[in-house]
């Protein structure tokens, strides 16, 4: 039969776009514990738990188990692989501490996550030291954001010292003892003077931050230009749409117009006097001349170069899980 004049209707792209993720439902997730029976009491949620995120029995089985062991699984055999290593090359060789990295938009859940895993990873025998460290502390001070003009971008990539959050992952990664991180102050909006996180040689370390994930900009003749996400074993981004983090966000600034902005020494003092409608107002124009701009810009696009992508609905109740393919 002629095929002559006939139109085929033929779409040459592939009926499914190709992806280096598995995305898992929440159940189909949830299987893969496979028994593991570690658990949190419930005093432990209530400490764990965010400003407005509650942590409750259901995420933690679901959706925190799996992922601790999957990490110990991670740990293991990084763990055999550095033994290997130092075999081969005929000599002893410090422990390097596993790093962890978590990242996502403000007000989208982070610090609660990185809570509740540090919590279920440190009950595996196999690497009981775990520490966390939020990259907060390495912004810029004020007076020196204030100084470059840039007090109004702070979350930003360039509201933060790079060089120094780089030098202590390294440190870090190389095993040397009692790595010094600072800490900053939500309270106070600023990096606390002479107050220190130290970190000494644990089994895994969870770097937990807006921007862990964005890679160093591409060097001209190919020299080596290393960022924070190098030094990475694992990493997590937790993600959420973001008409939903609007949300979250407007509700956590509401929550701290009532509590900790009320106390006259809270940087933000001033917001605790708003009226309901006001707060409203305010919260939206910070989430969306600022925190949306940074999510978009530079945030969301470090989606992709994570292991595990965290997909989140309604009242941070994960709904689906991606992990990348090896």
């Amino acid at each position: 039969m002629s095929m002559q004049g006939q139109v085929l209707d033929f779409d040459p792209r592939p009926a499914v776009e190709p992806t280096p993720y598995r995305t898992f439902s929440r159940s189909e997730w949830s299987e893969l514990r496979n028994g593991v029976q570690l658990t949190l009491s419930d005093e432990d949620l209530v400490r764990l738990s965010g400003l407005i995120e509650r942590i409750n029995h259901d995420e933690v089985t679901d959706i925190y188990l799996p992922i601790s062991k999957l990490v110990n699984y991670y740990v293991r055999a990084a763990q055999l692989l550095h033994s290997a290593t130092t075999k081969f090359f005929n000599k002893g060789g410090d422990k390097v501490p596993f790093i962890v990295g978590i990242a996502g938009s403000v007000a989208v859940g982070k610090s609660t996550s990185a809570r509740v895993l540090r919590e279920l990873l440190a009950r595996w025998p196999a690497h009981q030291r775990v520490d966390l460290v939020p990259t907060d502390g390495f912004l810029l001070p004020n007076a020196e954001l204030e100084r470059r003009g840039i007090l109004h971008r702070k979350g930003f990539p360039e509201s933060f010292d790079k060089a120094r959050l780089l030098r202590f992952v390294a440190d870090v990664k190389a095993g040397r003892a009692n790595v010094e991180a600072p800490v900053y102050s939500h309270f106070s909006y600023d990096i606390v003077p002479d107050e220190k996180i130290v970190v000494d040689r644990p089994d895994i370390l969870i770097v937990e931050g807006l921007n862990v994930l964005q890679p160093a900009k591409l060097p001209k003749h190919g020299e080596a230009v290393p960022f924070v996400s190098d030094f990475f074993d694992f990493s997590i981004y937790i993600d959420a749409d973001p008409a939903l983090i609007e949300q979250w966000y407007v509700t956590r600034f509401l929550r701290l117009c009532q509590t900790a902005f009320r106390h006259e020494n809270s940087y933000f003092y001033r917001y605790s006097k708003l009226t309901r409608e006001q707060a409203v107002e305010q919260a939206l124009k910070l989430w969306r001349t600022i925190n949306l701009v940074n999510l978009k810009k530079n945030i969301l696009p470090t989606r992709q170069r994570a292991n595990l992508i965290l997909r989140k609905g309604d009242a941070h109740r994960v709904e689906t899980v991606s992990l990348r393919k090896l």
